[in-house]
């Protein structure tokens, strides 16, 4: 994928990151607000590591490398590489396939991660060749190791790429005995053929047949280079160690062609030779020069044969990926979105339940519960008449089947009865205090007798003057005698107590009303002398009246502070 591909796929799932967290999250803004930065870090740390290990990956110049729509075989070749090349990029192309060159100090799985960075979709059709030329090596140890870190690093691009990188096995020896290349392969099912660039492939025996004595001995050394093959390299591959897998070559390929230049005079394939044939004088069998001709470096019959790419085209690969966040961020947006319902529908409830447990006459509580679904009920509402809100849509709003149970609920709430209407205070009802006539006059007599003063003290108590207050003083007789004499006897009696009341107390003549009644209003039966008795009688009493009994030298405050005492003695 390239830097601009995974740039636009940054930006992305940064912008669908903000959509999840800020409107879908089922947490507070400022957590929300957290879980976003936290993920645009972690974008913001992939974006750079990429970048980082892009640079540091970076051994080849594949600047000729195929489109990334490419889909034949991609083939890196390792190993003893000819010393020529016939372009200076690293990279051939040819009309079965791809070739890319690995040198000696660069890492194949390296150089692999490099190629699949810029061309994402070729996993599939890489391919590795290891080329080895016998010619090449004085030492067999060396060669083991060497192969052994091919293996290794083989088995380390399977395991990161996820793909089985097919191994092809190649030998090569160059030889005075042909002018042409001949290649033997041996692909499993179908045995060992013979290729030819003079001829169509065809078996050893066909060939033989067909080539004569020269066929013969070139046969002899192709057998030899074989051998060699299997017990040096071949097996490399294939013995069992526990800490490498082994790696089966999908084809094992010997070449034998022209001199092959940078050979060595005495190398691990003339030791062998010596060793294992006696056919040693034979002209041609070893290297002769190395200003030779250089063999054929690449078998590009083989490329047919190895796996095309099936992946996508970059733009489809980015446009996969693209999808796959929006899938990711569409799954947590459905999972968020169901919990908030869930949570809506768990409170809504709740609040129900509570509603109903309370019982109809414990009014504070059931007052307090029946508030809180009308708070539930305008959220509902709200919800209806404005739309759904994001957090809680996506097909999963659970609001609709609230609102009816929330509204019966509310419906049945029956309210306590209001409190009763506070009554009119009484009209005060005015003291009276009854005081015995003949207790005070001598009979006929208006004026007070000499030791009346402690029975009118003693009486009188609570009978003070204060604003606002009116006493009353009237007087009462029986019916003994003339009416209209016993009325203004009534009115001179309580005239007396009113002087002496007034004298005594030093109380304004505003404060008194003086009344005269007479036999008129009797409390009693006047035909007992009992009777009669109570009805003479002189009666004081205090009664409100505004703006009455308005004391001088007292201010308002003051002698309504005083009433107010003597309100509260009485």
């Amino acid at each position: 994928m390239s830097p601009a591909q995974q740039r636009g796929l940054a930006l992305w799932a940064a912008l669908l990151s903000a959509v999840v967290c800020l409107g879908f999250l089922p947490v507070s803004r400022l957590v929300s607000v957290l879980v976003l930065l936290a993920m645009l870090g972690l974008i913001l740390a992939f974006l750079y590591v990429a970048s980082r290990r892009a640079e540091h990956d970076v051994t080849l110049r594949l600047d000729d490398l195929p489109e990334a729509t490419y889909r034949q075989p991609v083939v890196l070749v390792c190993g003893d590489l000819p010393l020529a090349w016939p372009q200076q990029s690293p990279v051939l192309t040819v009309t079965q396939g791809c070739w890319i060159r690995v040198e000696d100090h660069q890492d194949l799985e390296q150089a692999a991660r490099q190629v699949l960075w810029l061309r994402p979709d070729w996993g599939r059709q890489l391919s590795v060749m290891v080329s080895v030329c016998p010619q090449k090596h004085a030492d067999s140890e060396a060669l083991t190791s060497r192969l052994l870190a091919l293996r290794w690093q083989i088995s380390q691009l399977r395991k990161e790429t996820g793909h089985s990188v097919p191994l092809v096995l190649n030998g090569q020896v160059g030889s005075a005995m042909t002018n042409d290349l001949l290649w033997q392969a041996a692909i499993p099912g179908e045995g060992v053929r013979v290729w030819r660039e003079s001829s169509a492939p065809g078996s050893i025996a066909a060939w033989v047949t067909t080539g004569g004595s020269p066929a013969m001995q070139q046969q002899v050394l192709m057998n030899s280079l074989m051998s060699w093959f299997h017990q040096h390299v071949q097996a490399v591959f294939m013995d069992e160690n526990p800490d490498v897998p082994v790696i089966a070559p999908t084809a094992v390929l010997w070449g034998m062609g022209p001199i092959l230049a940078g050979s060595l005079a005495t190398s691990a394939w003339t030791a062998w030779l010596s060793r294992h044939t006696a056919m040693q004088q034979v002209a041609g069998w070893q290297p002769v020069g190395t200003d030779s001709t250089v063999i054929s470096p690449f078998p590009d019959f083989i490329l047919p044969l190895l796996p095309e790419g099936r992946g996508l085209t970059p733009r489809g690969r980015t446009f996969r990926c693209a999808l796959g966040i929006f899938t990711l961020a569409a799954i947590a947006a459905l999972l968020s979105s169901g919990w908030n319902n869930h949570q809506l529908l768990q409170r809504v409830s709740f609040d129900i339940a509570r509603y109903d447990r309370i019982l109809m006459h414990d009014f504070g509580p059931k007052a307090d519960a029946v508030a809180v679904l009308r708070d539930d009920a305008a959220e509902l509402d709200d919800q209806a008449r404005n739309g759904i809100p994001a957090r809680m849509g996506l097909g999963l709003y659970q609001g609709e089947r609230l609102r009816i149970p929330v509204l019966d609920a509310i419906r049945s709430y029956v309210p306590p009865p209001p409190p009763p209407e506070p009554q009119p205070k009484p009209e005060p009802v005015p003291k009276i205090v009854r005081l015995d006539s003949m207790s005070l006059f001598d009979s006929g007599k208006s004026v007070l007798k000499a030791g009346s003063t402690k029975m009118l003290v003693n009486s009188l108590v609570g009978i003070k003057a204060k604003p606002g207050w009116l006493i009353v003083v009237a007087g009462h007789t029986d019916n003994t005698g003339n009416p209209k004499l016993n009325q203004t006897l009534s009115l001179r009696r309580a005239d007396a107590v009113r002087n002496w009341m007034r004298d005594t107390g030093d109380v304004p003549e505003s404060c008194f009303a003086v009344q005269g009644y007479g036999e008129s209003r009797p409390i009693a039966t006047n035909d007992t002398p009992d009777g009669r008795a109570l009805n003479r009688r002189v009666e004081i009493s205090l009664v409100p009246q505004a703006n009455a009994c308005q004391i001088p030298g007292h201010t308002q405050a003051s002698s309504q502070d005083d009433g107010a005492s003597q309100h509260n003695g009485e």
